[in-house]
């Protein structure tokens, strides 16, 4: 009956392709669960039979626009798109078999903001979303033509459940890509060079870098770009003359023994920005960044040092570390050899003295990468340190030697010296960070 008028032929209209074309194929179309009364969204046996009535209604919809269906009950405070989708991605028992429960994502610590009140979503909004800070269902997700993800393949191509959505070309951070191709093309719809972007205590602690991009600091284009002075492979694959010694051959499991997915030359942001018990890592959860009980949507305990001034001594240290997965360096460990590696200093000679004193890899290192350079900090292996927590030791600018290995600064009271020395600083200064050189 839709489809007499709704066609799934290839198009594009007002520079707008067909929402529909992959329809045929999506899993809302195939798949065979089935819908229970309590759903109260249509009168067939599967979801497959319901189809389009799946999601829309006919008469007296909900939803502002677009016939949607809604939740019943509505949950207050949740745009019409969010609630369409948790009728059944709840974890209840409107379906049978039960379908992962994304729903509780959104209770815990950390996770995308669903749109509410100012910041609603809509399905004709620009591609690179400027107009306000939110993240619905549909940003991620095209409800038309998902498909369910039964494998999980290298990077860094899009999973089938984000089959037909659209996203942001890394080259530029403007040009659309109608569909995207990768997963970081979806990405950076908000985290590139989109004009909305936010940033708010509820995700945690903030480092701020010595060497940034100061027009546009939550750009993530600059820090992964093939320009970068270093950075993970997500855009592109890593281009680092360096050797790799503490990489392992495999990706750990949640449970920090079992091994997951072969080690690659790209990752996913997924590999860091995840549901803490997401299913493609061993869990039981939803896979993807819907939400995490750690800090900044991630998928592991990360700890990042902190100190009340600059060169002050940081208030959170971490010594006689802790290397297992409930450890605060588990995010690391999930790729690179802490015990077989770091502590037996292959990489540098000094990593053991620092982690068995209890500094985290956020004090010398930054996460995603560095977007340029600075004459007296390289940006090589992504030593770029953390203006909140380190300071200029005497008149000297804050510097890294990747040759040597050695730096100048003051951290935790302690003077280092470009010889490779250190010392008791002498007045560690206090207040806040300064703005970036």
């Amino acid at each position: 009956m839709c489809l007499s008028c709704h066609a799934t032929s290839p198009r594009t209209v007002n520079a707008r392709t067909n929402p529909l074309m992959s329809w045929p194929n999506g899993v809302h179309a195939t798949i065979s669960n089935a819908i229970l009364p309590a759903a109260n969204v249509g009168p067939y046996a599967t979801v497959a039979q319901n189809a389009c009535t799946s999601c829309h209604v006919q008469h007296n919809a909900n939803g502002p626009a677009r016939l949607l269906r809604g939740a019943t009950p509505a949950p207050a405070n949740m745009d019409s798109y969010t609630q369409n989708c948790i009728t059944c991605h709840n974890g209840n028992r409107n379906i049978s078999p039960s379908v992962a429960n994304v729903y509780a994502e959104f209770s815990k610590y950390s996770y995308h903001p669903y749109p509410s009140g100012n910041s609603t979503h809509d399905t004709a909004e620009a591609i690179l979303v400027n107009n306000n800070r939110h993240a619905t269902c549909a940003d991620c997700h095209n409800g038309h033509g998902a498909q369910q993800t039964t494998a999980f393949a290298a990077p860094p191509l899009l999973r089938p459940s984000q089959n037909a959505v659209n996203g942001i070309s890394a080259s530029n951070g403007i040009t659309p890509v109608t569909p995207a191709v990768n997963q970081y093309e979806n990405c950076l719809r908000c985290h590139g060079s989109s004009t909305g972007k936010a940033t708010t205590s509820k995700f945690g602690y903030l480092p701020v870098r010595y060497v940034a991009n100061p027009a546009d600091p939550n750009n993530v284009i600059t820090q992964f770009a093939a320009t970068a002075s270093s950075s993970h492979p997500v855009t592109h694959t890593n281009s680092s003359s360096y050797p790799q010694p503490s990489l392992l051959p495999y990706m750990s499991q949640l449970n920090g023994t079992s091994q997951g997915r072969q080690m690659g030359i790209q990752i996913f942001c997924t590999d860091c920005h995840n549901s803490d018990d997401n299913r493609e890592f061993g869990g039981s959860g939803p896979s993807g960044p819907h939400g995490s009980k750690w800090s900044h949507l991630l998928e592991r305990r990360y700890e990042l040092s902190q100190a009340p001034g600059r060169g002050q001594r940081i208030t959170n240290l971490f010594p006689n570390p802790d290397l297992s997965v409930n450890g605060p360096y588990a995010m690391c460990a999930k790729c690179h050899d802490l015990p077989g590696n770091i502590i037996k200093n292959t990489s540098w000679s000094q990593h053991s003295a620092h982690i068995n004193s209890g500094f985290t890899c956020s004090t010398c290192h930054t996460a995603h990468g560095i977007a340029g350079r600075n004459g007296t900090v390289s940006g090589d292996r992504l030593v770029d340190f953390d203006l909140n927590v380190v300071a200029p030791n005497g008149g000297m600018p804050i510097s890294y030697n990747g040759n040597t290995g050695t730096c100048a600064l003051v951290c935790h009271e302690v003077a280092h010296n470009a010889n490779g020395t250190v010392g008791t600083a002498t007045a560690a200064p206090r207040g806040g960070s300064s703005p970036r050189p």
